[in-house]
């Protein structure tokens, strides 16, 4: 497995590594040792898909909060997506700075995303489906949002939303 760094500490991009012959190749998308050897957490305890049929779909921005903050390691399984990362660590200096990446099926690329980053996500195709692992179990009462195309964020979207939930547009501004 390749580790690529982003410009926001400890979100990292992971990338399978192939070996690969005539019938195809074959990879290792998760390592327990790998990620404790690059400093990420390797506990995973529980797994969700993310379906979403149409183009232009927008999920996010999305996190728990402590004591239950977790770490995800996301990878889009069918279709593509631009995936946004939000650092929101007080203490970071990196603190509401964004990244976002593609993500698709054919590329493999999968992005770790660690506890106190608020993330989200617009397909870029139909019948789109992302398989996500994560850190800690669902919380409701530790789950928090932040608005898409919240000023403080700046997060530039790859195209025009067409599908969002109320909640995900109707998030009160950070500031």
């Amino acid at each position: 497995m390749l580790f690529r760094e982003t410009d926001l500490k400890g979100a990292c991009i992971i990338e399978p590594e192939k070996i690969a012959d005539n019938r195809g190749f074959f990879a290792r998308c998760y390592c327990a040792r790998e990620f404790e050897k690059h400093g990420l957490n390797p506990k995973v305890v529980q797994c969700n898909i993310s379906h979403n049929a149409k183009k232009g779909t927008l999920r996010g921005m999305h996190m728990q909060i402590s004591p239950y903050g977790e770490d995800k390691l996301i990878r889009c399984t069918r279709g593509s997506i631009y995936f946004v990362i939000i650092d929101m660590r007080q203490n970071s200096s990196s603190f509401k700075k964004n990244i976002g990446i593609t993500l698709d099926s054919g590329n493999h690329q999968m992005i770790y995303v660690p506890k106190g980053f608020a993330n989200g996500y617009m397909t870029l195709e139909d019948d789109t489906e992302l398989f996500y692992q994560m850190s800690e179990f669902y919380t409701p009462e530790s789950a928090i949002g932040y608005r898409y195309n919240d000023p403080a964020f700046g997060i530039k979207w790859p195209m025009e939303v067409k599908v969002i939930s109320e909640r995900d547009r109707n998030y009160p501004d950070f500031e």
